[in-house]
């Protein structure tokens, strides 16, 4: 248990038996009646984002999340088999749990796997990943470091824009979050 007081992003809530991340808060003060805290929740499971008022001070059950350092091994059927790095045992993540990560990831990637009572609620990658182009249009004689974009597919299948004068089996980082080139990897 915890109160509206220890609130912050990223605590997972069990709320009516179902889990809620906290995305984002704030605490209010009225000028006039008591002080509340107004959170914006995401259903772990659904991916259902609501708004919820909490009074202050209110006591709020949390779940326990177990944070765990897995590496991605294979894709198998609509799972994702991840290895534990701690103990070597599997565990297989549905392509619903994984979403957006799965154009980021690469096999022997490592990645932290949030789970709660065995099975896996969410897959986070690091903020940057490096990834090869696999294939992009030739830059034209003239192009520039400043000047536009051109799409661009990632060894992992996923598209991106680049710079025009980025090539074909370059090396980029690429930022996990919102899929946006960040520039060359060194």
């Amino acid at each position: 248990m915890a109160t509206t007081n220890d609130l912050k992003n990223g605590l997972v809530l069990n709320l009516d038996g179902q889990l809620w991340s906290v995305v984002e808060f704030q605490h209010v003060k009225p000028g006039k009646g008591g002080a509340f805290v107004r959170t914006k929740l995401k259903n772990v499971l659904s991916g259902k984002v609501v708004d919820k008022t909490f009074n202050a001070g209110v006591k709020v059950e949390t779940a326990n999340v177990d944070r765990r350092e897995m590496t991605y091994l294979y894709r198998d059927a609509d799972d994702f088999v991840f290895m534990d790095t701690q103990t070597y045992d599997q565990t297989h993540v549905s392509a619903a749990t994984v979403g957006g990560a799965e154009n980021f990831m690469l096999e022997n990637q490592d990645a932290t796997v949030g789970l709660h009572d065995g099975t896996p609620l969410f897959v986070e990658l690091p903020a940057s990943v490096v990834l090869t182009i696999e294939y992009t249009e030739p830059g034209l004689q003239g192009d520039r470091s400043t000047g536009g974009n051109k799409p661009a597919r990632l060894e992992t299948g996923y598209e991106i824009q680049v710079p025009l004068f980025i090539t074909t089996g370059e090396k980029v980082k690429v930022d996990t979050r919102d899929g946006s080139y960040l520039g060359r990897a060194t």
